[in-house]
């Protein structure tokens, strides 16, 4: 097997930023492990989940979409072990608050860089049905196919500078990754630690996301974790199993490595090619509906695929409101508002 053209980026080593909360034989420490054996157990089985059957299966954008399902999950079990902890006010660290929101802000930077990305790429889906409109008539539609044809590829190569930005945001969670040390509450040492298996998972799977939408896999993630957690093994193996077929991918030459678009790419060039040299009517039906149908297939999945990260998106936002609604000071002002005025202000645009 050739090697990838591009350098693999180094790991990036964390060790466990956490102890495990023993049991000192008291009930009240006994249920802290037993909450986060079974958030850690759980999370195993949603990274396990993960891992397709089949190596192509991978560039699937229902793939993606499947991985933005299990990060709304894992985000939603996080927000409810918040709950289940009732972690007293005095406990909370004003560190712990202040990386929280900030992550949880990056988050929603990178679901809208993904939805300008989708929305790039359905733009792009009226050059193609017009095209097919075009490949059934004289040879003046013939060449309005063309120049519709060129004007997709024209279209789907233009870069997309939220997807740069997407990828500087997830290098800084990544040198973040670390959360903050918890001295003095065995429920903020839960909470964080189960807050540092979420977010592993969420870099990566956001990174696969990145690379697969902007057609290179330079800036690829590959995370290092202690095998201390439950969930570590099956994380190591998913990430290595998707990575590896990625670069393998991209090494091979391919200008995309999303199945959906792969597919309508080939279906234009062979129409490309059979304009340029005998139009047989048949063949060229024939070619306009194979590129109806793997236009319509990717025109369904990205839609698909931005309900998805929709719902990913109001998921954090959950998070943030679960964890300010516990914040308010003695007159009634809340850390939700000023965060939520704070937001207001900023670029987080839903």
């Amino acid at each position: 097997m050739s090697r990838a053209q591009e350098p693999h980026k180094p790991f990036l080593t964390f060790g466990n930023p956490f102890r495990l909360i023993s049991p000192k034989g008291s009930p009240k420490s006994k249920k802290l492990v037993s909450l986060l054996d079974n958030f850690e157990e759980t999370l195993a089985v949603t990274i396990r989940k993960l891992k397709p059957d089949r190596k192509e299966d991978v560039l699937q954008l229902s793939w993606i979409r499947l991985a933005m399902m299990s990060l709304c999950k894992i985000h939603s079990d996080v927000i409810n072990l918040m709950n289940d902890l009732e972690i007293p006010v005095s406990d909370w660290d004003d560190k712990w608050i202040e990386v929280y929101l900030d992550n949880s802000v990056k988050l929603l930077d990178i679901c809208n860089a993904f939805t300008s990305e989708i929305s790039h790429l359905k733009q792009g889906h009226l050059f193609l049905k017009c095209a097919s409109h075009n490949l059934d008539g004289d040879s003046g539609k013939m060449l309005r196919a063309c120049s519709y044809l060129d004007s997709w590829r024209l279209h789907l190569s233009k870069k997309n500078p939220r997807l740069d930005n997407c990828f500087t945001i997830l290098d800084n969670l990544v040198e973040i990754l670390d959360l903050p040390k918890v001295k003095n509450s065995s429920k903020g040492k839960v909470l964080m630690r189960a807050l540092y298996g979420v977010k592993v998972l969420t870099i990566s799977i956001c990174s696969v996301a990145a690379a697969a939408f902007s057609g290179s896999s330079k800036k690829l993630l590959d995370i290092h974790v202690s095998g201390a957690y439950l969930w570590a093994e099956a994380f190591v193996d998913l990430q290595s199993f998707i990575n590896t077929e990625i670069r393998r991918s991209f090494s091979a030459g391919k200008t995309t490595v999303i199945i959906e678009l792969e597919a309508v790419d080939a279906n234009v060039t062979k129409i490309c090619s059979t304009l340029k040299g005998d139009t047989n009517s048949v063949t060229l039906q024939a070619l306009a509906s194979q590129l109806s149908k793997s236009s319509e297939n990717l025109s369904q999945e990205l839609r698909l695929l931005s309900e998805e990260i929709d719902m990913f998106f109001r998921v954090v936002l959950d998070g943030r409101d679960t964890l300010l609604s516990y914040l308010k000071d003695e007159d009634g002002f809340s850390m939700k508002d000023a965060a939520t005025n704070k937001m207001k202000g900023g670029t987080i645009v839903k």
